[in-house]
């Protein structure tokens, strides 16, 4: 894996890092963006423009988002989304999340 997008991700979906990434190896999910492990290409280009530091290198991650690293992997498994690899976000927000994500609790304003 390389990237992995994190909890400050959910809810906001602010969306710049998938207009950066130059593999659009970056979903949409409906409360967060995930990043395909086996397509991302390492480049960083995400990390350096994410306007909440919702990413990091997997190698880097903090303690408490290491979670995160599977969330974004099982996320495009069978039993989540059902993308597997699919080569390319096509800009489509899919109605699914990790059900982690699905059950996170909403942060109150």
């Amino acid at each position: 894996m390389a990237y992995v997008i994190t909890s400050p991700c959910i809810d906001v979906k602010d969306g710049a890092c998938t207009a950066a990434c130059p593999v659009d190896c970056i979903y949409e999910g409906g409360r967060m963006f995930y990043i395909h492990p086996d397509e991302c290409i390492n480049c960083g280009l995400c990390l350096s423009i994410c306007p909440v530091d919702a990413i990091a290198w997997d190698e880097e991650i903090k303690a408490d988002a290491r979670d995160f690293i599977e969330i974004n992997r099982e996320f495009f498994s069978a039993s989540v989304s059902g993308l597997g690899s699919p080569g390319g976000w096509e800009k489509v927000m899919l109605p699914v999340d990790h059900p982690a994500i699905a059950s996170f609790e909403k942060l109150s304003a």
